[in-house]
């Protein structure tokens, strides 16, 4: 390996794409790590300057000087160091571009001093397959000399008959990341940005002995389209299910599946308990999504019958939160946003409080019908039940990698 490496903490990341993009952006300002091994793991262009251009430019969030400088320098200083080895550096950042192969099983991490891999290509998700797999897997990097490997998205386990397995772990950055067990856990997932921010909407109201008595959850995430749409419409593969997907992600709003909600119960387990439904409205905007959060709790009412679960005590939960435990993962604004105001945004999730809204019933349970079912009481019963809605916003991109980042530097202090 190239001396300019020797004694540096580097980072491995597979993939260049937007999520990998940022990832590396993320890595160069913020000094976790001294440098980089990335993959791509093919030709870019007709030269080297071809990847540093695609490295140093990004349609959503502009230049990468500006990024790290922001207005105040448009420029940082990039040079060339080995044009045949594809060493690069970006303002004594050092990098490495791997352009031989995309199977994780011939990268050569352990050969370029890489421990930690973040898996950005959105390709590889299954933790069941194995090392050899012709196509390649995740257990590949393991395979190649990486010692714990994060997927960017959740894991997806295509036979359905396999557990998830022992040394597998699904994470999000600030709910569940401490129960990270270096000894163990080598194949590591990061979730997904929805259910990041969803994640982070949660964890509060479970925490408060009045919210976490939920009876029913259901959530719509209105989303930015993503590259697994089709810029044009195209005709569907063989077996496709969601037709919607291959239309047009310019003109459309599309209506589509999400497995937020699941994934979720894998990150707070209380969520198993709950009848929780979740979908997603695809629309045609480059970045920052909003979780609308439907909720339905066993309320109380004080003395006066005024319901003790209304907007103000929802929003003192979130503002409570975003100044404790998940202060900076979680904020609470009290503005009227439009998604434009989230772009940049590092936040795991941002409450919309102006927008929190409650509404409390009651559900009549008749004498008799209490009776029938063995339960003697001598009236009817009221009980009280609290309906709200709350919103979230989160920037798809940037602020799921912003966790993903904090994510992959606690997993690197704390696995030797």
């Amino acid at each position: 390996m190239n001396n300019i490496f020797n004694n540096k903490n580097l980072i491995g990341i597979n993939g260049l794409g937007r999520i990998g993009k940022l990832t590396l952006w993320g890595f160069i300002a913020n000094g976790y790590f001294d440098g980089a091994i990335i993959n791509v793991g093919r030709e870019v262009g007709k030269k080297l300057e071809d990847v540093i251009q695609v490295i140093e430019s990004d349609s959503t969030y502009g230049s990468l000087a500006r990024f790290i400088n922001g207005h105040s320098s448009n420029r940082i200083d990039i040079s060339i160091v080995d044009e045949n080895e594809g060493i690069i550096d970006f303002d004594g950042f050092i990098i490495k571009i791997l352009r031989n192969d995309r199977n994780p099983a011939n990268i050569k991490w352990k050969e370029n001093g890489v421990s930690i891999v973040v898996d950005c290509t959105g390709v590889f998700l299954d933790p069941t397959a194995p090392p050899d797999e012709p196509k390649g897997s995740l257990r590949g990097h393991l395979e190649a000399g990486a010692q714990k490997v994060i997927l960017s998205a959740p894991f997806k386990i295509k036979d359905k008959t396999r557990k998830m397995p022992d040394d597998s772990f699904m994470m999000v950055y600030g709910i569940n990341h401490l129960d990270f067990d270096a000894s163990k856990h080598h194949i590591l997932s990061a979730a997904s940005c929805t259910t990041t921010c969803l994640a982070h909407m949660m964890y509060p109201l479970l925490q408060n002995e009045e919210t976490s008595k939920i009876m029913t959850a259901s959530m719509s995430t209105v989303h930015a389209a993503t590259n697994s749409q089709s810029v044009l419409d195209l005709v569907p593969k063989k077996g496709a299910s969601d037709l919607r997907k291959t239309r047009s992600v310019l003109n459309n709003i599309i209506i589509t599946s999400t497995g937020a909600a699941r994934a979720l119960e894998k990150i707070i387990t209380e969520i198993k308990e709950i009848g929780f439904m979740a979908d997603s409205v695809r629309i045609p905007t480059n970045t920052v999504s909003l979780i609308i959060l439907n909720l339905t709790f066993s309320s109380q009412v004080d003395d006066k019958g005024e319901p003790l679960i209304n907007k103000d005590f929802l929003n003192n939960i979130y503002n409570t939160a975003s100044k404790g435990y998940q202060k900076d993962l979680l904020i609470f604004s009290e503005k009227q946003n439009v998604s434009a105001d989230m772009i940049g945004n590092p936040a795991a999730a941002v409450i919309e409080g102006h927008e929190t809204h409650t509404r409390t019933g009651f559900i009549n349970l008749p004498e008799t019908a209490m009776s029938s079912i063995g339960i003697k009481v001598d009236k009817d019963l009221n009980l009280p039940v609290t309906h709200a809605k709350i919103f979230g916003w989160y920037d798809n991109e940037f602020g799921y990698v912003s966790c993903l980042e904090k994510l992959t530097d606690y997993i690197d202090k704390n696995m030797r």
